[in-house]
C-alpha cells in the first residue's frame, strides 16, 4: 500500500521540475538568438564602419566629408533603432513565454490546492472548517495577487512598446534634423 502523500509530494515534484526545464530551455533559446543579433550587428556594424571609412578616405575636400558623414549617419540610427526593437521583441517574446509557463504551473498549484481544501473540509476533525477556510482564505488572496503581478507586467509591457514608439519617432525626427543641418553645412 502507498502512501498518499508521498505520491502527491513525487507528482509535485515531477511537475516542479518539468517547469524548470521550460523555464530553463526559454532561457537558453533566448540567449542563443540574442547571442545570433549581436553577432549579426556587430558584424554589419563592421561591414558598415570598413566601407564608411574608405568613402572617407576618398573624399577629397571637407564638404564632401561633411556630406558623406550627413549620409553614413543615417542608416547608422536606423540599423541601431532595428537593432533595439528586435532585443525588445525577443525580450518581449521571452517574457511572455515565461508568464506562460507560470500561468500554467500556478493554474495547476490552484487547482490541486483547492481539492486539497475541499478534501480537508470533508474529512475534517471537528474544529477543520476553520483551518479549511483559511486555507482557502490563502488560497484566494495568492491568487488576487498572482493576478495582480500578471496585470502589471501587462502593463510594463505596454509602457515599454510605448516608449519605443517615442523613442522611434524621436530618432526620426532628430535624424532628419541632422541630415538637415550637415547638408546646410555642406552646401557653405
Amino acid at each position: 500500500m502507498s502512501n498518499p502523500n508521498i505520491e502527491q509530494l513525487t507528482a509535485a515534484q515531477k511537475a516542479n521540475a518539468e517547469v524548470m526545464m521550460a523555464l530553463v530551455r526559454t532561457a537558453f533559446n533566448g540567449v542563443e538568438r540574442l547571442t545570433a543579433l549581436n553577432l549579426a550587428a556587430s558584424r554589419e556594424l563592421f561591414n558598415n564602419t570598413v566601407a564608411g571609412t574608405q568613402q572617407l578616405m576618398a573624399a577629397k575636400d571637407a564638404s564632401e566629408v561633411a556630406k558623406l558623414n550627413s549620409e553614413l549617419a543615417k542608416p547608422g540610427v536606423d540599423k541601431w533603432m532595428d537593432y533595439s526593437r528586435n532585443v525588445y521583441d525577443l525580450v518581449t517574446e521571452m517574457q511572455k513565454e515565461v508568464t506562460s509557463v507560470m500561468e500554467a504551473q500556478y493554474s495547476t498549484f490552484s487547482k490541486n490546492a483547492s481539492s486539497a481544501v475541499a478534501k480537508a473540509k470533508t474529512s475534517a476533525p471537528v474544529g477543520g472548517e476553520v483551518f479549511a477556510a483559511t486555507m482557502q482564505s490563502m488560497l484566494d488572496a495568492s491568487t488576487k495577487a498572482f493576478g495582480s503581478m500578471t496585470g502589471m507586467a501587462k502593463q510594463l509591457a505596454d509602457i515599454a512598446e510605448a516608449n519605443m514608439q517615442v523613442a522611434a519617432k524621436t530618432t526620426a525626427k532628430t535624424t532628419s534634423a541632422t541630415s538637415a543641418a550637415a547638408k546646410k553645412t555642406a552646401a557653405k
